[in-house]
């Protein structure tokens, strides 16, 4: 069953947010990580929530997501991540398919 990483990003310092990025998104892809939505067009429908970016990383169970956020490569991206930015992040499990 699918797993997702959803993060509701504010971005402090673009050149660091960049590095950043690209480390995440190389440690992602190695753990069979693939980004679902990364942008900041964000349509209010509902709520008091109003955040400025969402990044959803769909990986193929929690195991994984739990493994690609505890390795040595997703740490490498965390030494950029307090300069880059400030955020909420949170691991769901996902739904398996329907029939």
């Amino acid at each position: 069953m699918p797993a997702y990483i959803i993060s509701d990003v504010t971005i402090r310092d673009t050149e660091a947010f960049q590095t950043y990025r690209t480390r995440a998104a190389a440690s992602i892809a190695r753990h069979d990580g693939r980004y679902v939505v990364r942008g900041d067009s964000i349509e209010q429908l509902e709520g008091d929530w109003s955040p400025r970016a969402i990044v959803i990383v769909e990986f193929p169970d929690l195991e994984r997501a739990r493994a690609w956020y505890r390795s040595s490569e997703y740490t490498h991206a965390l030494e950029a991540r307090d300069r880059a930015l400030s955020r909420n992040l949170i691991l769901v499990d996902g739904v398996g398919q329907q029939g």
